[in-house]
């Protein structure tokens, strides 16, 4: 019957290596896996199963990656199912190359955050690399990691902190803000705005 695959994305798009986290960060509204017949090329068999799953605000790369990894045993399960069931190979669907999305495998220069880009796709960025690589960016000439933010309407020169507060840290973007609600510092732990911002008061505005 040959060799089966399981694939966390809704193929042909995001083919290869990090499709969840490519997902996340190109802001689409759902995902799922594939149960494929794997060929000699990259994740281009034919599918002969899949499940989708909606990609929620909150999701990041980990909690996304957890509940694709129950879903791709769950279809797994139910192909290894049919196959016994029937002792013969499973009705399959060709996939359309000219739909073919690459997902590039992850880099850790690609978690530093460039100011001058939309607040929205930055704070999707974040959700897309935690827990890993982790964005990082500059911040009053402190380098930070950041583990969790949202963008904000508001209105500054990329790179400025426009605020500061208990409700979180806002970095103004090419279009929009970054609202910074979990950083953490070199060799320190993650922490929430609130606390980051005790240990540096000058920067509350």
């Amino acid at each position: 019957f040959g060799a089966w695959n399981v694939h966390a994305s809704l193929l042909p798009r995001w083919r290869g290596a990090a499709p969840i986290q490519r997902a996340i960060e190109a802001g689409d509204a759902e995902t799922g896996v594939c149960l494929m017949q794997m060929e000699k090329g990259l994740d281009t068999g034919p599918v002969l199963l899949q499940e989708t799953t909606p990609i929620a605000l909150e999701d990041t790369g980990g909690s996304l990656h957890d509940r694709l990894a129950e879903l791709g045993a769950s279809t797994l399960r139910e192909g290894l199912r049919r196959l016994q069931a029937s002792n013969a190979p499973l009705p399959s669907t060709p996939q359309d190359h000219a739909l073919a999305h690459y997902a590039h495998k992850l880099d850790k220069a690609e978690a530093r955050l460039d100011w001058q880009r939309p607040a929205v796709e930055l704070a999707r960025r974040v959700r897309a690399f935690t827990p890993w690589p982790v964005a990082e960016a500059t911040l009053d000439g402190e380098r930070l990691r950041i583990h969790r933010a949202v963008a904000i309407t508001a209105q500054g020169e990329p790179g400025a902190i426009i605020g500061a507060s208990r409700d979180g840290i806002d970095v103004a973007c090419g279009e929009g803000a970054l609202r910074l609600l979990t950083v953490q510092r070199d060799g320190g732990k993650a922490l929430a705005a609130a606390d980051y911002l005790n240990a540096r008061p000058q920067l509350r505005r």
